[in-house]
């Protein structure tokens, strides 16, 4: 997989904010039969945590948000092609380390997770802090991982 980069909303070239949409929206609107408004005012603020391949398609994505003692990883994905073969782990493992260096200050990293996605976070060490609820018609949690 290819090095990830990490940018804030203004650094942000416009192909890239294209293809972050693209993929997003390919993903949690069209692929889960979603609709919401995926594009949202929290990417102003947030720091973008992406992959693209050689023709600049984005094929990891995360979002990082500062809410003051916790962060919040959301956006999560892997384009279609690029799964089964680990890049969810790394993108993963790339944001709570760019979480932690990008907020050093923070207590704790949050993540509204699917459910049946519940093992593969709780293999970082995110622990349920809600009961399971729907949001968008998808089962979701909350889940923390507490930062010493």
């Amino acid at each position: 997989m290819p090095d990830f980069q990490q940018k804030c909303f203004a650094q942000l070239t416009t192909t890239e904010l294209f293809e972050i949409y693209r993929v997003r929206v390919a993903v949690f609107v069209v692929e889960q039969t979603c609709a919401y408004q995926e594009v949202d005012g929290l990417d102003v603020q947030a720091q973008h945590l992406f992959t693209q391949d050689t023709a600049g398609h984005v094929t990891a994505y995360a979002r990082l948000i500062d809410e003051g003692s916790q962060v919040r990883i959301g956006r999560v994905l892997v384009a279609p092609a690029n799964r089964g073969n680990g890049s969810g782990r790394q993108l993963v493992d790339t944001a709570l380390a760019a979480a932690r260096r990008t907020y050093p200050a923070a207590t704790s990293i949050v993540i509204q997770a699917q459910a049946y996605l519940q093992k593969f976070y709780a293999s970082f060490g995110f622990q349920p802090t809600s009961d399971v609820y729907l949001d968008t018609g998808i089962p979701h949690l909350d889940m923390v991982l507490p930062l010493s």
